[in-house]
């Protein structure tokens, strides 16, 4: 940032532009005309406050401000549109259900929060439809994990190695019914 320090004659024009009832970009580009300077409309702004002006009042002969109206959603399109040799582009599929895997190799103890342990599992169970109350596994935590071993791998994927085995859990992924 540049550090201008206005002249005296400078701002007493600043003064009179502003008691004439110009904007402040009308203001800097008179400065700017009349001493051959490069003020800002920010400029201006900034020395009338240091100077204590007061900032000009709207004129009370402009038209007042409307919002305007909201425009009309777009009709759609009664033509098919083309791309590139194609009669028209493939339609989206209707918004489909994400699957739901679960951990079939372990029958969880479905804890709720407050019943949790230190070393529980935390995995959650349920919460997904409205009202629906949130278990947690609640068997034995994997190391420093905050999960069991069956969840501990099935949060992290096959490519995390360990330096113990996962156990005695089998740990098979369906889609749920």
């Amino acid at each position: 940032m540049q550090i201008l320090s206005w002249a005296p004659e400078h701002t007493s024009a600043l003064r009179e532009f502003i008691a004439r009832g110009m904007s402040f970009a009308a203001a800097a580009d008179a400065l700017n005309a009349r001493f051959g300077t490069a003020y800002s409309r920010n400029a201006a702004i900034g020395r009338a406050r240091r100077i204590g002006l007061a900032v000009p009042v709207r004129c009370e002969d402009r038209p007042p401000l409307v919002p305007r109206a909201p425009k009309p959603p777009k009709a759609a399109a009664t033509k098919p549109r083309k791309f590139f040799g194609e009669a028209a582009p493939p339609r989206a599929a209707e918004r489909a259900e994400p699957v739901k895997l679960r951990c079939v190799g372990i029958q969880p103890r479905l804890v709720s929060l407050v019943e949790l342990a230190k070393d529980d599992c935390r995995y959650p169970y349920g919460g997904d439809k409205e009202g629906e109350a949130i278990t947690f596994c609640g068997h034995p935590c994997f190391g420093a994990s905050s999960y069991c071993a069956p969840h501990f791998h099935l949060t992290r994927g096959p490519a995390v190695e360990t330096g113990r085995p996962a156990g005695p859990f089998v740990l098979r992924l369906v889609e749920a019914a």
